[in-house]
C-alpha cells in the first residue's frame, strides 16, 4: 500500500505535490472552505490525476491541467 503523506493546503509548491503523485503516493490536503476544514484527496494512477474533493471528482490527464488545478484551488504554496 502506498504511503499517505498529509498536508496543509499551502505546505508545500506544486513541483513538491506533483513529484510525489508521480512517486504514486496518495495526498491528503487539509483545506478551509466556507469556514469549514474539509480533506481532498489527490492521486495518480499511472495514466490520469484525481482530485477527489467533498463534492467533486476533478480528473487531469495531463500533468500540466493537473499543475493548473492545484494552483488554481489554493492547495500548494504560492509561486514566487
Amino acid at each position: 500500500m502506498t504511503e499517505l503523506l498529509r498536508v496543509t493546503a499551502g505546505e508545500l509548491s506544486v513541483d513538491e505535490i506533483i513529484d510525489a503523485l508521480n512517486e504514486g503516493r496518495r495526498i491528503l490536503v487539509d483545506v478551509e472552505v466556507a469556514g469549514g476544514r474539509h480533506e481532498v484527496v489527490l492521486r495518480y494512477d499511472g495514466e490520469t490525476y484525481h482530485c477527489d474533493t467533498p463534492t467533486n471528482l476533478h480528473r487531469h490527464t495531463e500533468e500540466t491541467e493537473m499543475r493548473g488545478c492545484i494552483d488554481r484551488m489554493g492547495y500548494a504554496a504560492d509561486s514566487a
